[in-house]
């Protein structure tokens, strides 16, 4: 038996909404297709935002989208990507796919996909093989409210109050597809850019750096060392590869043994955010700057048969368990965590949402963000688990608590592939009077299907007690179990 101990009569740090953020990518069918298929197409939209897509995120409560990379914002012009259609430049995505790239899909649709979904957006500028200048204007193209020249242009285009962008993040992995910088350099060419990039009215930029890969130490040393004081959050990029980077393995057809492996390198990232925050306490002892977590999500080999450099996958039980694994991490780092965006969105790695022409599908991993919304905004609560062990490094249940509004939220997963857990969950500081359980559950292999869209999907369970001792349940194999006390 599993015991989960919640103290709910001491609130802590209150869990930002943007931990649940998404991104999206000039990437295969992320974009075009996924997100996008313009207001001529049969699929139904709105000024060409496919309107299932956008209903499906909005049920999630998507709090912050990222956009347009990843690698592509190095390569993207934004300037390419505004005014009529027929007059926009057509280039080649080299970074994925080698296909034509006809920027029908640029900032100002970005930004009224932004508007009808319901969230923020974060704009990831071009420092790779971008001009001061040109993210200097962008930013005031984008936020100015006087009556500039660049100003103008976004009248003509359309628009004449200021969009007011708040999350900008000045380049991407420059350590690699963004420069291959060393970070002593991308922290001085840092400086520089962010200089530049201007407050408008009230509008005071969130100023995002590129941050390290993985256990990168060096990287975070050097860049807080030389340019804390000018930024507000700095990145981590982590993804979760069952094999290596050459074989990473396949999204559905996978060992015991490799769905072990998968989960515990999913739950490494608490080591590694643990690392560069201590670096980060060095020069930044008031905890001013935060770390986002602006990629992450599983990474397996493409779908036989399509494009490698679309990264198209399949998503499974076993991805559900590494969405729960990374929220309960990120919520219970909420003091330091600001914000998180999964690895894509639509039809890209670890998607939370797949298409094919007019059909769409809701992923498990969907299924687990539906699961999780509560936390938002909610305040962290400290929450014991005590398990056996899965591995030699994990146990065999993973939990995170949140209060607000007088409700407690506890999220809890049994990550065993073959054995039940029975957990008895006890709530300090509440009398329980009040318990909903909604339950995901299936078999680690198990999937969503464009014949079977319904394979996985979230049930409630009744199977539980409530007693004088706790609360009493029994979480099937590979199951996420989202729970409401109120008392």
């Amino acid at each position: 038996m599993a015991t989960i101990t919640i103290d709910a009569s001491r609130p802590g740090a209150k869990i930002n909404k943007n931990l649940y953020g998404n991104f999206s990518e000039h990437l295969g069918r992320c974009i075009y297709g996924g997100l996008f298929v313009g207001k001529d197409s049969p699929i139904p939209n709105v000024n060409g935002m496919r309107t299932d897509v956008v209903e499906a995120l909005k049920k999630l409560n998507l709090p912050v989208l990222r956009w347009p990379g990843g690698c592509f914002a190095d390569e993207y012009h934004w300037r390419d990507g505004i005014g009529p259609q027929e007059g926009r430049k057509r280039m080649v995505n080299t970074n994925w796919g080698g296909v034509v790239e006809d920027n029908s899909f640029g900032t100002h649709e970005f930004l009224e996909l932004c508007d009808q979904i319901g969230c923020e957006p974060y704009i990831n500028a071009n420092v790779g093989s971008g001009s001061v200048q040109e993210m200097a204007e962008w930013v005031e193209y984008l936020n100015s409210d006087g009556d500039s020249t660049i100003a103008q242009q976004r009248w003509a285009n359309g628009r004449k109050e200021p969009f007011g962008v708040k999350f900008w993040g000045v380049g991407n992995e420059n350590w690699g597809c963004g420069g291959n910088m060393r970070p002593e350099y991308y922290a001085d060419v840092y400086r520089r850019y962010q200089t530049y990039c201007r407050n408008y009215g009230d509008n005071k930029l969130y100023r995002i750096a590129c941050g390290p890969s993985g256990d990168d130490w060096n990287w975070t040393e050097v860049l807080m060392k030389n340019a804390a004081a000018h930024l507000d959050a700095i990145t981590l990029h982590q993804y979760t590869v069952p094999g290596d980077w050459t074989d990473k393995g396949s999204a559905t057809d996978f060992s015991k043994e490799m769905y072990l492996t998968t989960l515990e390198k999913a739950a490494d990232i608490e080591r590694m955010i643990k690392g560069h925050l201590a670096i980060m306490d060095k020069y930044d002892k008031e905890h001013r700057v935060g770390l986002i977590v602006d990629e992450w999500g599983c990474w397996h080999n493409v779908e036989p048969g399509t494009n490698p450099g679309f990264l198209y996958q399949q998503n499974t039980m076993r991805d559900a368990m590494v969405a729960a694994i990374h929220l309960d991490i990120f919520n219970r780092h909420a003091d330091r965590i600001p914000m998180a965006n999964i690895a894509q969105m639509v039809n890209v790695l670890q998607a939370v949402i797949l298409t094919d022409g007019a059909e769409m599908l809701l992923t498990p991993t969907y299924h687990v963000f539906d699961m999780y919304r509560p936390h938002m905004e909610a305040q962290l609560l400290d929450c014991m688990v005590a398990s056996d062990m899965l591995t030699g490094s994990l146990k065999k249940v993973t939990a995170s608590a949140s209060i607000k509004d007088g409700a407690v939220t506890l999220t809890c997963s049994n990550l065993s592939d073959v054995d039940e857990e029975e957990v008895l969950i006890q709530v300090n500081g509440l009398k329980p009077t009040d318990v909903t359980i909604s339950l995901l559950a299936g078999e680690c292999h198990a999937m969503n299907t464009f014949e079977n869209k319904e394979n996985v999907t979230i049930k409630p369970c009744t199977d539980f007690t409530v007693t004088d001792a706790g609360i009493s349940l029994k979480l099937p194999a590979c199951s996420v179990a989202a729970i409401t006390v109120r008392g």
